[in-house]
């Protein structure tokens, strides 16, 4: 726990004061001094004195020294009060760790959970209204390095807001980022409580699933332009908790964009898309068209919600979970070896 300061004494006068030669401790003697009572008076004379000298100081508070997800190190000299979340998934976390009341803006689409709703907006993650930002005064605004950009989170390095920078890449660095979050917003407790039940959460899958028999999976964002993400995406890192291989695994991007051949020819076992909203993408069954492809003719075309799955955040578990579920029902209907 970060230390913090003791309130300041009432200054007082009058015949209650103790400092006074109508205090108890002068009462207690003839004229009010020379007492048994002198040596524990000086002591309380001492220790007011010494309060009042750290009150005047201002409030004890120990300085945050913490590295961002980019490895640049950043300073505040306590825990931020009025933190801007330039990222959905940032928001989302930050409620998370406890410091959803430290938040005074957000983004577009950081609608999760409920409170994040009723927050001033500061345009979207990748078109930040600099000036909104400004106008709300933070002590600390959180970007995602890979989602905002580099010119929007340089001006408010410029003006003098620290900036942290998240980007989660495994699902670990979500239980870190709750952890760094709940340390920059003074929230460690609550914070740590969320990182160990995720950690928790996230061993008991790969207790279950991680050593199945491998299914191979194409992930699907978008249909035009056809989007996919890599090895290096967290996604992928939730596919492995599954026993899950990531037919792109090896391509460069993030989110690569990939043609419909490049799939036909990867021959993916399962395809599972995401889109938009909470509603199936019906360009998900247009791979019907291609009877041979191995998804296909098993008839293993399924969707995840992308709030549980392209979020980097503790919900990314329950998009896990029904992740693994999918690819169990894929090793079921293998006619070689059913159930897996």
């Amino acid at each position: 726990m970060l230390p913090t300061a003791t309130p300041c004494p009432a200054t007082r006068s009058g015949p209650d004061a103790d400092t006074g030669s109508d205090s108890p401790a002068a009462r207690s003697s003839p004229a009010g001094h020379a007492g048994p009572d002198r040596p524990a008076r000086h002591r309380r004379l001492a220790t007011l004195a010494l309060a009042l000298v750290l009150c005047a100081a201002g409030p004890l508070q120990a300085e945050i020294v913490i590295e961002d997800d980019t490895g640049r190190e950043l300073r505040l000299p306590g825990p931020a009060q009025r933190i801007v979340s330039l990222a959905p998934h940032v928001t989302e976390v930050l409620f998370a760790a406890g410091a959803g009341e430290r938040v005074v803006g957000v983004v577009a689409y950081s609608d999760y959970p409920e409170a994040a709703r009723a927050l001033p907006q500061v345009g979207g993650y990748a078109s930040i209204d600099m000036e909104a930002v400004a106008a709300l005064r933070p002590d600390l605004v959180i970007g995602w390095a890979s989602g905002n950009r580099a010119a929007h989170l340089d001006r408010l390095a410029a003006l003098g807001i620290p900036v942290y920078l998240n980007e989660p890449r495994r699902l670990d660095d979500i239980a870190r980022s709750l952890e760094r979050f709940g340390r920059l917003a003074g929230t460690d407790a609550t914070a740590q409580a969320a990182a160990n039940d995720f950690r928790a959460r996230r061993d008991v899958l790969a207790a279950r699933h991680a050593a199945r028999p491998a299914v191979r999976v194409f992930y699907q964002i978008w249909e035009q332009p056809l989007l996919t993400i890599n090895g290096e995406h967290l996604i992928s890192d939730a596919m492995r908790l599954c026993g899950g291989e990531n037919v792109f695994d090896a391509l460069a991007p993030l989110a690569p964009t990939v043609g419909t051949e490049s799939v036909l020819a990867a021959d993916p076992e399962v395809i599972v898309a995401s889109g938009m909203g909470e509603a199936r993408p019906e360009w998900l069954d247009r791979w019907r068209r291609w009877p041979r492809l191995a998804a296909v003719g098993a008839d293993n075309l399924y969707f995840i919600p992308p709030d549980l799955m392209q979020r980097h955040t503790p919900r990314i578990l329950d998009g896990a979970q029904r992740l693994c579920d999918i690819l169990e029902q894929a090793r079921a209907k293998r006619p070689t070896a059913v159930g897996g």
